[in-house]
């Protein structure tokens, strides 16, 4: 028995910048989870899945990580992408310098 799709963004490492990063509408990465394209369609977001796979010179570990639409953009649904999206943890740079977090 499957389980049925939830609603999730592809997420994987940038070798290139050393960060998490999130597929956009337009087909580039972002750094910001809230710009990331929300998917709604399984076949849809394992043609994707397969696609970034196919990049191991730019990307490691690529995954759809379950997400909900929120006011500004998708949001995490669990603890663990929450804390991916925010950045490092253990100094005020990266993303918390940028600005880029929001939580």
């Amino acid at each position: 028995m499957s389980r049925d799709f939830v609603p999730s963004v592809l997420t994987a490492n940038d070798l290139f910048e050393g960060d998490v990063v999130y597929l956009t509408a337009e087909g580039g990465w972002s750094r910001a989870h809230d710009q990331a394209r929300l998917f709604h369609d399984a076949d849809a977001a394992s043609e994707a899945l397969a696609a970034a796979q196919a990049q191991p010179e730019r990307l490691v570990g690529p995954y759809l990580a379950a997400a909900h639409r929120g006011p500004n953009g998708p949001e995490p649904a669990h603890f663990r992408e929450a804390f991916r999206a925010r950045g490092p943890s253990n100094y005020r740079h990266g993303k918390q310098a940028d600005g880029m977090c929001r939580n």
